[in-house]
């Protein structure tokens, strides 16, 4: 790492238990992660972040993590997205209760609008992650808003009792801080998802009035059933957790999860979705025994969230590698399209089209502007976008910048693991490449080059040669 003589005379002031903290709360860990990585109770770790935050003279998470950047470069004002579009941020809903479970019900609602709202075409919404990982306290809301260039901000507060939910909510134009809108809502536990979908209601007609641009583009149509009961919902939520892993053992939770959530309730659109993706992981990392039944239990289970939810970005993210992987390119031409159509503004989505784009259906240098903008609309991007964005790179011939990359992403993953390898061996790191290729083959025994070529799948020529060529001189199986 390389910082100027200002940021590393500034890092200086911070003690050896400061620095830590403050690294892995740039990174995007919680309180509660950092703690238990520490051993310190998240108290503790508040109290080590308000010297952290004196000590650097920064006021929020991103003036923070430019901080711990791998350039000495001074940190750059985040483009715009859109000269005409508004740009909205939905910071996460405070739950007042201790209960773990109405924490995650909290985030669910946060992450759920934040999705429903990015499915108009004229909203940005920056990515709930990235929202999150600021930690923000209301004082904070303005200043993290003019940090993340946003338009306007939602904030919110959930007490559940006596099977009953309390929710406030307020949209503010960030740029003044003037309240555009604010509702109070009292309703039982059962009403739950019906007042997710009222809320993103309410939001959206705010904006339309307020800025002008906006047109409602079919709310019933894009709206996802929700579940059947908390309970399904609930296993979602720990099921995304998982998944977000992206190792082995994490992603086999996951698939039990969702499993789980849909024998709660069978006609949850998003958790087959999900499902989808969790077993197209399966089949290119060779999590599984066999990759046809993971192919097989993919194309299930896609079908399945596209029948019940037929706007659904993710599902249609997952048909797009699927068609490929059945020898339908035109098919996957096709899913790709409809993907960008219905998750253009979908921070989660981008990547997983970018990394299409470049190995499947199109050009790297198509697929650079897809995980450009996923990294615009979530500045404090998980570890996962930056392994996305390694093999659009690497794809595109560009591969410092590519090993970059996957330095940052998630080291459990037998794939992040072989485009390292790869990248190495395209610099002429023969050596770096090699060791790589050791961890890769003992850590990963199932996993080979040519099975992640077949279930990705890797059906772009230019993409697919340059991967053999890396492997041969990596001394890759």
């Amino acid at each position: 790492m390389v910082l100027d003589a200002s940021k590393a005379h500034t890092l200086d002031a911070l003690s050896g238990r400061e620095r830590a903290v403050a690294k892995k709360f740039a990174s995007g860990m919680t309180y509660r992660e950092i703690g238990k990585a520490l051993f310190i109770a998240p108290a503790t770790v508040r109290t080590h972040l308000a010297a952290i935050y004196e000590k650097l003279g920064v006021r929020n998470k991103i003036g923070l993590a430019a901080h711990f950047a791998d350039s000495g470069a001074p940190p750059k004002a985040l483009p715009p997205l859109s000269d005409a579009s508004p740009v909205l941020a939905i910071f996460p809903i405070e739950c007042l209760n201790s209960e773990e479970r109405w924490r995650r019900l909290a985030d669910g609602l946060s992450s759920d609008i934040t999705v429903h709202l990015a499915h108009y075409a004229g909203l940005p919404v920056i990515a709930f992650h990235t929202m999150k990982s600021l930690g923000s306290k209301p004082a904070d809301f303005a200043a993290d808003g003019k940090a993340l260039g946003v338009t306007y901000i939602v904030s919110g507060r959930l007490h559940a009792y006596d099977r009953r939910v309390r929710l406030t909510i307020e949209l503010a134009d960030a740029r003044n801080c003037v309240s555009l809108w604010s509702e109070r809502y009292d309703r039982p536990v059962e009403d739950f998802f019906a007042l997710q979908d009222s809320l993103t209601e309410s939001i959206t007609n705010v904006l339309i009035g307020s800025h002008g641009t906006l047109a409602t583009v079919g709310r019933n149509a894009v709206r996802r059933k929700p579940p059947a009961s908390l309970r399904a919902y609930d296993c979602y939520l720990l099921a995304v957790e998982q998944h977000t892993t992206f190792s082995r053992a994490g992603n086999a939770e996951a698939i039990r999860l969702f499993l789980r959530a849909l024998e709660l309730d069978p006609t949850f659109a998003n958790a087959w979705a999900e499902l989808a993706y969790a077993y197209s992981i399966e089949a290119c990392n060779g999590f599984g025994d066999d990759v046809s039944t993971s192919i097989e239990n993919w194309r299930t289970a896609v079908e399945n969230a596209l029948r019940l939810d037929p706007t659904d970005s993710c599902a249609y993210a997952c048909l797009v590698n699927l068609r490929a992987c059945l020898g339908d390119l035109e098919g996957a031409e096709h899913a790709h399209r409809r993907a960008f159509e219905y998750g253009f503004n979908h921070a989660g989505i981008l990547p997983l089209l970018a990394g299409s784009r470049a190995l499947v259906v199109g050009d790297p240098s198509e697929a650079i502007p897809l995980i450009e903008r996923a990294m615009r609309l979530n500045p404090l991007a998980p570890p996962w976008y930056f392994g996305m964005q390694g093999r659009v790179l690497f794809a595109a011939g560009r591969h410092s910048e590519a090993l970059a990359a996957l330095h940052r992403s998630v080291p459990e993953s037998p794939d992040v693991l072989m485009f390292l390898a790869l990248a190495h061996a395209a610099v002429g790191g023969i050596g770096e490449a090699a060791r790589t290729a050791v961890r890769l083959k003992a850590e990963f025994p199932e996993f080979s080059v040519e099975r992640f070529i077949s279930a990705y799948p890797v059906t772009n020529p230019d993409a697919l040669s340059a991967i053999r060529h890396a492997a041969d001189v990596a001394k890759l199986g």
